[in-house]
């Protein structure tokens, strides 16, 4: 794996708070010559450290309004086919392996209470799926 040094993991930073600030503004707070700065970007790019950039909306704005989080137990040795099935409802926007009590957590986006609750019963019917626990998500900080 690249080693980062402390510019990269500065550029970084800063990058993960505003995706979008310039290359100009990257240099001066970096205390670099902007290629310096688009040298690091690409090279970052390049070897995967840094996958795409992205966007923060308000929540008011999004198209699924509902947002939670799912934890799920699994029987035995079934967690591939577990998540495999997971992976196909359009609901879940991420899945997580994890350890502890839980085995995966699932974050699930829906547009209505009657979609969310619909998804909860698919869940809980999945071959493997022992136990759920489901969190909604009431605000972001």
């Amino acid at each position: 794996m690249l080693q980062l040094d402390s510019t990269d993991q500065k550029l970084i930073a800063i990058l993960r708070k505003q995706a979008r600030t310039p290359v100009v503004d990257l240099a001066k707070k970096l205390g670099v010559s902007r290629a310096t700065v688009q040298n690091r970007m690409k090279r970052l790019e390049r070897n995967g450290i840094i996958q795409g950039y992205t966007i923060k909306l308000k929540p008011q704005a999004e198209q699924n309004p509902i947002r939670a989080l799912m934890t799920v137990a699994v029987e035995g040795k079934k967690a591939r086919q577990v998540i495999t099935a997971m992976s196909g409802c359009p609901e879940i926007v991420a899945l997580h392996n994890t350890n502890g009590r839980w085995d995966i957590v699932a974050e699930i986006r829906t547009d209505s209470l009657e979609s969310f609750n619909r998804l909860l019963g698919d869940v809980r019917l999945i071959d493997g799926v022992s136990s759920t626990e489901t969190s909604l998500l009431l605000e972001s900080l």
